[in-house]
């Protein structure tokens, strides 16, 4: 029994056919949009891959790009495809080509479904890849004088300045590293002596953290050293007191940040998803419903269109048996009694041909 089943007259089907030309275009469309989400989410990630360790964390830009290509391609060629189906004269050339083509929609369509959940569940790989990467980017942030590592100070000063954040998980993580260039130090200074020979790895450690980490907003002078020493400063108790630095990690503004935009593209890849699934559905009865008209003969008559030929039990079962017979197509089918006659037919002639002899004229 047909699942489904829709009985449609020759102007459904052409209104059908034209509904379904006009959504495919509108679908070309939606594949541009998922190209260009994808490649602005890969231009945002590749701005800042400096406080980012290397990972999978393309995946899900590259998976958005492939998909909005390939749906360009697969809407475009189903808006030829359900153009020609307003006639059914023309509908003979496509025939053999509209069953393929509705499988790779729908594979299609699942592609884009899964591209919309890996935008929800890529959040652990970028905060690992944030950890790592700024950590590593912190650590390097004195070595301004070092190549392939210069640029580092500049790059953590903008990333606060810009998303109001300070260190990896809070400011605090100044205080286990020397971000101070060793160039800067004073070696002849007793307090600089002290704190290197203090320290089991010879690092100046210092209770400070960059002024890029200051606030500007802020109704007093940026405190941004000694800030766990109270008598350093007038009328101030670091325990206590709202400082005036930035306190979120940027590890956590970044990852909101990114969360953010990959909920936004999820949620659009989603609609798109569903209008696909929808465009797909129209074009399973176009298809169905033209093919019956053909069987029929009767281009003028009604036909009957639907989503699937048998029931959803028996179309599994159908499949799994097609899949299961795909590996024994060498054997030999004994279906219903029908073996082959030339099996187990012994050649007499052992591999020689009988030619016939002519006899040769007599010079």
């Amino acid at each position: 029994m047909a699942v489904l089943k829709i009985k449609f007259t020759k102007t459904k089907r052409d209104k059908l056919a034209q509904i379904l030309w006009i959504l495919n275009w509108v679908s070309v469309v939606s594949g541009i949009i998922l190209f260009s989400l994808g490649l602005f989410l890969k231009i945002e990630i590749k701005k800042r891959n400096e406080v980012m360790a290397k990972g999978d964390i393309n995946s899900v830009p590259n998976m958005l790009i492939s998909v909005g290509v390939i749906a360009c391609i697969i809407n475009f060629l189903g808006g030829k495809i359900c153009y020609d189906c307003s006639d059914a004269s023309k509908f003979s050339r496509w025939k053999l080509v509209m069953l393929p083509y509705i499988v790779c929609t729908f594979c299609f369509t699942f592609c884009i479904l899964v591209g919309a959940l890996m935008c929800y569940t890529m959040r652990n790989e970028l905060e690992e890849s944030l950890y790592l990467g700024l950590r590593d980017a912190i650590k390097f942030y004195k070595d301004t004088d070092i190549p392939g590592r210069c640029f580092l100070k500049k790059t953590v000063d903008m990333l606060q300045i810009g998303f109001q954040c300070c260190g990896n998980n809070g400011f605090r993580d100044w205080f286990e590293i020397q971000w101070v260039s060793a160039r800067y130090l004073n070696m002849a200074s007793k307090e600089v002596l002290d704190r290197l020979k203090s320290n089991v790895d010879g690092k100046f450690l210092v209770d400070g953290v960059p002024f890029s980490c200051c606030n500007p907003s802020s109704p007093r002078p940026c405190i941004q050293y000694q800030l766990t020493n109270n008598s350093a400063h007038y009328n101030y108790d670091f325990l206590t007191e709202e400082l005036n630095i930035w306190v979120k990690g940027c590890r956590e503004a970044l990852l909101d940040y990114y969360t953010a935009i990959m909920r936004s593209i999820g949620i659009t890849a989603l609609l798109i998803w569903l209008f696909e699934l929808s465009v797909l559905v129209g074009v399973r009865y176009l298809q169905t419903a033209m093919k019956n008209v053909l069987l029929l003969g009767d281009l003028e008559g009604e036909s009957d269109g639907w989503l699937l030929e048998n029931s959803f039990v028996e179309t599994a079962k159908y499949n799994i048996n097609i899949i299961k017979n795909l590996g024994k197509a060498n054997q030999i089918s004994t279906i219903s009694g029908m073996n082959d006659p030339n099996i187990d037919v012994q050649n007499t002639n052992c591999g020689k041909i009988n030619v016939s002899t002519k006899s040769i004229p007599a010079a």
